[in-house]
């Protein structure tokens, strides 16, 4: 068995810890600010020790988590869920996030399908074609 390190890379950490697929994903997201230590904006090798608060920011939740621990190696889940611990603020906002949501879904989520096809915009314009108009100069 390897020893833990005392500190160790922010985008390795990120990786063992499981917030991003790929140690490149993990760059990239620090590289666009989407992470930060102790609320400052850092760069990829920083050093992460245990007991710095990280700001975590995935699509439109952000996670302020506790380091807890540190792995040269990815693990499974609950051993990666073991390196970090969320803060109590964090967790409420993302439940209280959850919850409107859940009571006013994205009026876009409920969007189907895209644009119209060729064949539906010609049915469109078929009934268009054939619908009758109120302001029609002809009375019948």
């Amino acid at each position: 068995m390897s020893e833990t390190p005392a500190s160790m890379r922010l985008d390795k950490w990120l990786w063992a810890a499981r917030f991003y697929k790929t140690r490149a994903l993990a760059v990239d997201e620090i590289n666009l600010g989407r992470v930060r230590v102790g609320g400052q904006p850092v760069k990829p090798a920083r050093d992460v020790k245990v007991g710095d608060l990280l700001s975590i920011r995935i699509g439109q939740m952000t996670r302020e988590v506790e380091v807890k621990g540190l792995s040269n190696q990815r693990g499974p889940a609950p051993q990666a869920q073991a390196l970090y611990a969320e803060t109590q603020a964090s967790i409420t906002t993302r439940e209280a996030a959850a919850e409107a949501r859940r009571l006013a879904p994205e009026p876009a989520a409920t969007i189907e399908q895209g644009r119209p096809t060729k064949q539906d915009r010609r049915r469109l314009a078929d009934w268009d074609r054939w619908s009758a108009s109120v302001d029609d100069d002809d009375p019948g």
